[in-house]
């Protein structure tokens, strides 16, 4: 019987007004900064536009909702769409909407710093809580796909949900797993009479050298 196959799509949001300050954006529900993001999401877009997809799975925050609408402009009713707060960026509590600037003198900030997330920032969330939720999506989405069936999903999130699905399925370490915005990676998962397996990943969109 043939192998399961499933494609993971997942990507970043588009820029906004904090990203280009670099303040910690976490889960506040900061919007698109237009039409400043448009260029990354025009090609964003451009390099999607051939593909269809099983299911679409997005963060609920504004900045991903507007990210998934340009997108698929055209195509909203082509495929089932899950809005989700797992897929929601980690929580950054006392530090949103601060920059390293402004808190790189505090000592807590370098502890948090330096444990690469691991330690929760003040009233915010660790690294592992992200983990924690993420996993129950992932396995909420495995347990839809069929073991011998072909499957195929965009997921639009954020810069730190996708520097832990590229710890997780690349095994880099935790500063190796940044994306621009607009940009991502894409999985490929084989089932083949064992569980899940990563099989690969690159870029989302491909590199310019990779399709000149």
């Amino acid at each position: 019987m043939a192998a399961g196959r499933l494609e993971l799509v997942v990507v970043r949001h588009g820029l906004t007004q904090w990203n280009r300050e670099c303040r910690y954006q976490g889960q506040r529900d900061v919007p698109l900064l237009l039409p400043d993001a448009l260029p990354g999401l025009d090609r964003l877009r451009e390099a999607l536009e051939a593909q269809a997809f099983d299911a679409v799975h997005c963060s609920d925050l504004i900045r991903c909702r507007q990210t998934l609408a340009h997108v698929i402009e055209g195509r909203e009713r082509a495929w089932p769409t899950h809005f989700d707060s797992r897929l929601r960026e980690l929580d950054f509590g006392d530090y949103e909407g601060r920059t390293y600037e402004e808190l790189k003198d505090l000592e807590a900030y370098r502890v948090w710093i330096d444990s690469a997330g691991e330690q929760a920032p003040p009233g915010g969330e660790s690294t592992a809580e992200l983990r924690q939720r993420l996993e129950a999506w992932f396995a909420e989405l495995l347990a839809g796909c069929s073991p011998h069936g072909q499957h195929r999903a965009l997921v639009v999130t954020h810069g730190g949900v996708i520097r832990e699905l590229r710890r997780r399925f690349e095994a880099i370490g935790f500063w190796e797993g940044g994306v621009s915005q607009a940009e991502g990676r894409r999985f490929l998962f084989t089932h083949d009479g064992e569980p899940w397996q990563c099989s690969s990943s690159s870029a989302v969109p491909a590199p310019a050298s990779a399709v000149s």
